[in-house]
């Protein structure tokens, strides 16, 4: 049987705040399920059991392992931040604004509009990147309630529209708020009269 190369020790202390972690629940799960494999660790485990009872994968426990010899207990409970992604971004925000404006003037003659493909190759062509993929340019125009606005443009959403009745009650469709008639006297697809 090898030794593991990280071996893991906790003081009481950090013992007793993983175990108030578990047992409130304080916390992210993330933070749950690490106070969890630092008690386990502790206790012996070994680590394809622990992955096993915790539901997660043997290398997660072996990282875990690690962080605390390298990092120290905190860093490891607490799982700071990264300070840099993991793939560094392709484009900063002047290039972005560039496609951007690309993307709202008028497309190379021969095109009836811009596509993707066509602004990752402009992209390139005026060196604005060295090398761009179409969903880099997708991401980068791509606008975080964008599939709202879509759908009312298409009139999916319901605002806006009521729904009429025939003249035997059944369902005659919608009508959009525009089309409806102002009249006060119009209920339902029927003429009220006054009674006098």
């Amino acid at each position: 049987m090898s030794t593991k190369k990280f071996l893991v020790e906790l003081s009481e202390a950090e013992r007793e705040v993983c175990r108030q972690v578990v047992k409130k629940l304080k916390g992210t799960s993330q933070k749950v399920k690490r106070a969890n494999i630092l008690l386990k660790v502790d206790q012996g485990w070994p680590d394809t059991k622990i992955a096993e009872a915790l539901d997660c994968r043997t290398k997660t426990v072996e990282n875990i392992r690690k962080r605390l010899v390298q990092m120290g207990f905190e860093k490891t409970l607490e799982h700071a931040k990264r300070n840099t992604p993991p793939v560094e971004k392709i484009l900063g925000g002047e290039q972005e604004a560039k496609i951007i404006a690309m993307r709202l003037s008028e497309p190379p003659t021969g095109f009836g509009k811009w596509t993707l493909r066509l602004l990752a190759r402009k992209v390139v062509e005026l060196e604005i990147a060295n090398a761009v993929s179409y969903q880099t340019v997708r991401r980068t125009l791509k606008k975080p309630n964008e599939h709202k606005a879509e759908s009312r443009v298409l009139g999916h959403s319901a605002q806006g529209q009521r729904r009429i009745r025939g003249t035997h009650g059944g369902r005659s469709g919608s009508v959009f708020a525009a089309l409806r008639p102002q009249s006060a006297g119009v209920v339902y697809g029927r003429t009220t009269h006054s009674v006098g």
